[in-house]
């Protein structure tokens, strides 16, 4: 709903109760926790609000949901429903910055598709394209629901925001409202069912308005008999067409809104061609995106639904491996498994827990495959049983191992790489840089002494220094890339170094300042400590490196001085320094001194953190942004959107591009968005490498905050686009269309197309591009027949100048999705229901006895459970009949009612609510969309209150 509503802001009240019986349940979300549906006059709600008051809803009632079956009590989240507080009220605190991901994301992808698909009408329910918007929502959501099954969350929540966009618009663009529905059309998200009387093509379905005036523009009958239509929209001047007697949009852009019959039907702000029903569309909205939201929690279950949206009642950290098993790691692997082994048994039912734990294997000339569970134990299971093998050769497939990684760990991670072997697939350095800087992942290199440090004997050693130089270099441009750090170190000292990744995995790391100085030189650099940052620590790469340490108070302390009052601990080991310094807030100073190549960070632990992504502004008919997935143009003005998570009311100052060298920075203009987003305009991008650092107030206090990325972004010259389907059919080609433009000098492009899953590809391997023109390739995909649904594809597509002088790329994410026919939820059949309930209910039970299946073409039953009810259920499969699920559950009669949830192994959904007296089954009523619906029907009592 972006159209006609370029700056609005909502002001959202609403007061009530909070209720624990689920009767008065579905007044919970006229609480400011959920943001409000009403909106006060003047102001108009948009998809980007719309989005985030749906999910904070869904997340607290999920939340809910998981307390009351695991026994434990549920505080809801004080008003207004905030981050902050949806977290601290799941006991997730610790995932903040990861549920503010997630939604920004979510929110991001689906603005993305007012830019990438403004014409098309299927993507807006435009020009009476009913049937197939609903495709788009009902293929989408399948995919949704199979990414969540692989616990790819990434291609869940990109896809999740695609589709709600069309899911949101149905109730601007069409009439739905108009034709007095109160509730959202729930079959918009069931394959299986009609979306309603869609009016033919040749039938008229509007006048013109009167005066501007469009209140009564739709046709008598198309109300009276309850028709479905939309409004037409086309931008071309001269060519805008429409067929005769159909509704438009509406509005400045939309040209076939100037065609009889003129006016429009949007209702897409208070000033839209319907905007006096704009906040019933709006409440509709909300209401609907909560109805799908919960249709994927039922299908995912609680937990898995909740990880989806970057919740995890331990650490949002994971914990992430990547190890050489050549036969000269035995000594290495030993020491990995001890680290992980104490990682795990210390962090054991704390909210240190990592929330993943992955770990990718490599020799050669194998790698992976990739571990990726959130079970202590299997990660613990798996590692121990890593045994050493080959290796006969020096070079390893490290590369294509850290590529794995980096396609399988969630957004911002840390990587471990151990290793004592060169890469030998070098030709993956440019890919594994793309990803790092698509992913903003840290990645640090654990390097031995078998061959980089201590290469084997050779005849000419001088020769043999210049390669181990040469190979050692490539890990740390990756490290320096990435901010991570590369430890070189013998393999007896390699436990010591290893003391930095429980440190790294252990809370919520934040960098206060990442530098690198190649070739060494003396600098001083300053970093700010506030009152949220505790366990600052500073590490050091380096030989041969004096400091100088001043503090906020004036204290000195140098490297040489181990009775100094500023350094807690200190560590040194290989190239690899590391010191605990004493907290103290304020500005700090380091000044270092060494001719040799170093690299410094310095990290605390802090909930206050940010995320950020380069976008472009839209050029088209649609207000907005589209986030790049590529690099930014070199040396020209671009935008940022910058997300300030860890706190509701701390604030941005500051947003600076600062070159690595530190020579230089380049300031932004901030304009602020919704609850700490920022969009951020500066006049260019660096030419060099730089880094992002933010400076802010903390709420109620002058104390300043900065925050650096530890990630080194580039610029390019080329521009890279690359649009396509988002799903995947096995054995299906699929077509990746992509173009290049070329802002400097031309000449023949190197193409280099990789993909995670190792599919079969075909693209061109050189394209010819003149100098201020563009070309275009096509890479084509070809999934293999058995790739289960929700496997996820990370396609990166490079294209590299001559003389390797400019390169850039594109990263994008695909859902592999297996088509099937089956669209129906299982059903139950009671077999017996024995139940003699007398007056005095606490001394009687009721017992039910029920058959779950799926139909003879369906998938099979996944999962059955208990949705409502305070008895015991217990199910099991059928002999000689997997199909079939058998169910017992008893109870109190006390307790009357059960409502059973039956999922099948595709995630359609369905409730059998049963009775201890009398027995009926059906489709429960949504309790999400109970409480959409109740918060459109009683938007105005803003201000009641309920006890």
């Amino acid at each position: 709903m972006q159209r006609e509503r370029a700056e609005q802001e909502v002001v959202l009240i609403i007061s009530a109760k909070m209720q624990l019986e689920l009767a008065v349940l579905c007044l919970l979300l006229l609480q400011p926790g959920a943001q409000s549906f009403g909106i006060l006059p003047g102001k108009s709600l948009n998809h980007l609000e719309i989005t985030k008051q749906a999910i904070l809803n869904a997340t607290v009632q999920t939340c809910r949901s998981l307390a009351l079956a695991e026994g434990t009590n549920f505080n809801f989240p004080t008003q207004p429903f905030t981050v902050e507080g949806v977290t601290t009220a799941c006991n997730a605190k610790h995932s903040s910055r990861t549920f503010k991901e997630a939604i920004t994301f979510i929110q991001l992808k689906n603005a993305q598709v007012d830019i990438r698909y403004a014409l098309d009408g299927s993507f807006h329910f435009d020009n009476e394209m009913l049937v197939q918007g609903k495709r788009i929502i009902t293929e989408g959501l399948t995919a949704v629901k199979a990414s969540n099954t692989q616990g790819n969350y990434e291609a869940a929540r990109q896809m999740l925001g695609k589709i709600l966009h069309p899911l949101q618009d149905f109730y601007s663009h069409s009439n739905w409202v108009e034709l007095g529905n109160e509730f959202p059309n729930s079959n918009l998200i069931r394959a299986d069912a009609s979306i309603g009387n869609i009016a033919e093509k040749s039938r008229a379905t509007c006048r013109s308005c009167v005066d501007d005036d469009c209140r009564n523009n739709i046709l008598e009958d198309i109300i009276a008999e309850k028709t479905l239509t939309s409004g037409y929209f086309d931008i071309a001047i001269l060519t805008s067409t429409k067929p005769p007697g159909k509704c438009s949009h509406g509005g400045v852009v939309d040209q076939t809104s100037r065609i009889e019959p003129k006016g429009g039907i949007n209702k897409d702000s208070l000033t839209s061609s319907h905007g006096h029903l704009h906040t019933t569309a709006a409440n509709m909205a909300v209401a609907a995106t909560s109805q799908l939201l919960e249709d994927v929690q039922k299908a995912a279950g609680d937990k898995l639904f909740l990880e989806m949206m970057g919740i995890f009642k331990g650490s949002s950290k994971a914990l992430c491996f990547v190890i050489d098993t050549s036969k000269s790691m035995s000594d290495n692997i030993e020491t990995v498994k001890t680290v992980a082994s104490s990682i795990i048994d210390s962090d054991a039912g704390t909210d240190r827990k990592p929330s993943w734990y992955i770990l990718v294997p490599f020799s050669d000339p194998g790698f992976g495959p990739a571990l990726k569970t959130s079970d202590s134990t299997v990660f613990k299971e798996t590692i121990n049983s890593l045994t050493t093998t080959g290796g006969g050769d020096d070079p390893e497939q490290s590369l294509s191992g850290l590529q794995l990684a980096l396609t399988a760990a969630p957004f911002k991670s840390e990587i471990f790489v151990f290793t004592d072997a060169p890469a030998k697939d070098k030709n993956l350095k440019s890919t594994v840089i793309a990803l790092i800087e698509r992913t903003q992942t840290v990645v640090n290199f654990m390097i031995t002494d078998s061959s980089l440090t201590n290469r084997r004997r050779r005849r000419d050693e001088q020769q043999s220094r210049m390669i181990a130089a040469d190979d050692a270099q490539l890990y740390r441009d990756l490290a320096q890339a990435s901010g991570g750090l590369a430890i070189e170190v013998t393999k007896a000292e390699l436990p010591t170094a290893a003391s930095i990744i429980k440190q790294s995995t252990s809370g919520s790391e934040v960098t206060l300042l990442q530098a690198a100085r190649n070739p060494g030189k003396s600098d001083t650099f300053t970093f700010t400590v506030d009152e949220t940052v505790t366990s600052v620590r500073v590490y050091i790469i380096g030989l041969s490196v004096t400091f100088t340490l001043k503090s906020p108070t004036g204290t000195s302390q140098q490297s040489t001085d181990s009775s100094g009052s500023l350094i807690k601990t200190s560590q040194s080991v290989g190239n690899f320094r590391t010191l605990e310094l004493q907290t103290q807030v304020g500005g700090w100073e380091l000044k270092m001194v060494s001719t040799n190549p170093y690299t410094l960070k310095v990290t605390g632990q802090s909930s206050i953190d940010f995320m950020f992504e380069f976008v472009a502004p839209s050029s088209g008919p649609l207000s907005g942004f589209d986030v790049l997935e590529t690099r930014p143009r070199a040396g020209l003005n671009s935008s940022l959107f910058v997300s300030l998570s860890g706190s509701d009311s701390a604030s941005l100052t500051e947003v600076a591009l600062v070159e690595l060298s530190g020579l230089e920075e380049v300031k932004g203009v901030l304009v602020p968005q919704d609850a700490g987003n920022y969009l951020v305009q500066v006049d260019r991008i660096p030419t060099v490498e730089f880094v992002l650092r933010v400076t802010g107030i903390l709420p109620s206090s002058s104390n300043v905050f900065q925050r650096q990325s530890p990630t080194n972004f580039r610029a390019s010259n080329l521009t890279m686009t690359a649009h396509s389907n988002s799903i995947i059919v096995p054995g299906t080609p699929f077509s990746v269309p992509f173009f290049v433009m070329s802002g400097g000098a031309g000449g023949n492009l190197t193409i280099q197309v990789t993909n995670n899953r190792l599919f079969d590809s075909t693209y061109p391997s050189t394209l010819w591009l003149e100098s201020g023109n563009s070309t275009n390739g096509t890479v084509t995909l070809s999934a293999p027949l058995n790739t289960p649904s929700g496997t996820d594809v990370v396609l990166t597509i490079e294209a590299e100048t001559p003389g390797a002088t400019d390169i850039n790329y594109i990263v994008l994410r695909f859902s592999v999705v297996n088509p099937g026919a089956d669209f129906t939820p299982p059903v139950c059949q009671r077999l017996s229901l024995q139940s003699k309930c007398p007056e005095n209910c606490s001394q009687s039970m009721w017992e039910l006895s029920v058959r779950v299946t799926d139909g003879a073409d369906g998938t099979g039953v996944e999962r059955v459970s208990l949705y409502r009810g305070t008895g015991t259920l217990n199910t099991s499969l059928q002999a000689g009949n997997e199909n079939i699920t058998l169910v017992s559950y008893i109870s109190s009669c006390c307790s009357p009612e059960v409502d059973l949830l039956v999922v099948d192994r595709v995630g359609n959904v369905g409730h059998c609510l049963f009775n201890g007296n009398e027995v009926s089954t059906r489709l429960a009523q949504s309790s999400f969309l109970c409480l959409s619906l109740l918060a459109v029907g009683l938007h105005l009592l803003v201000e009641l209150s309920f006890r």
